[in-house]
């Protein structure tokens, strides 16, 4: 399978070429989010016509700029993250790429700019979520975004298998833990409807009833 897909890459414009050199080329960074995944998430927003969205876990910036092409002019995405180096490296790729304006970055912890969001009675007002950040809050981000998006519209979990491990994790491996006995919350949960995608590390798509 991965032969398979490597004969179809994923396409990818100038900017997003761009942003990637930008990531991938910075000593100690990592990109986080893979092309195809990428591809994936845009193609979601195309799908329930986002305007509005919410990205936990910004990183170098890739998966944020794919996003913002694709939504519209009025569209935006608040972005937590809360290592400004890293986010550092692709504000001015954003700039470039003329999507800067539709990027609210948060420089704190997402579940701080989550409480916010809801504090200012934004609560069913986004369109989707996506969360790859720290796996042991997990749990408090899926609880937060599936208050603050739509009924109808999409939550986005990324690395829901951490490599395997959550099969059989690890005493030790607080990570695996907590996204195990995530993934089995959210398999039982009545609030939404589930795929699991074997795309990357593993993404879960939940569905708001």
């Amino acid at each position: 399978m991965d032969s398979f897909e490597g004969d179809f890459p994923s396409k990818e414009n100038e900017k997003e070429k761009t942003q990637l050199q930008a990531a991938t080329s910075t000593p100690g960074k990592k990109l986080w989010i893979s092309c195809d995944q990428a591809q994936l998430v845009t193609n979601l927003i195309r799908l329930v016509g986002a305007k509005k969205v919410i990205e936990i876990g910004v990183s170098a910036g890739y998966n944020t700029l794919s996003m913002a092409l694709v939504l519209p002019e009025d569209g935006r995405i608040v972005a937590c993250e809360i290592n400004e180096d890293l986010a550092s490296i692709g504000k001015p790729v954003w700039k470039e790429a003329g999507v800067l304006r539709k990027i609210d970055l948060r420089i704190k912890p997402a579940i701080e700019t989550l409480e916010e969001l809801l504090a200012n009675g934004e609560a069913g007002t986004f369109d989707l979520a996506f969360i790859h950040a720290d796996k042991e809050s997990y749990n408090d981000y899926y609880e937060k975004c599936l208050r603050l998006i739509k009924k109808g519209k999409i939550l986005v979990l990324d690395n829901v298998l951490v490599s395997g491990k959550v099969l059989k994790p690890g005493k030790s491996d607080r990570a695996a833990q907590h996204i195990h006995q995530l993934n089995e919350k959210i398999f039982h949960d009545p609030r939404v409807n589930i795929s699991m995608i074997l795309i990357g590390n593993g993404i879960t798509l939940g569905f708001k009833l």
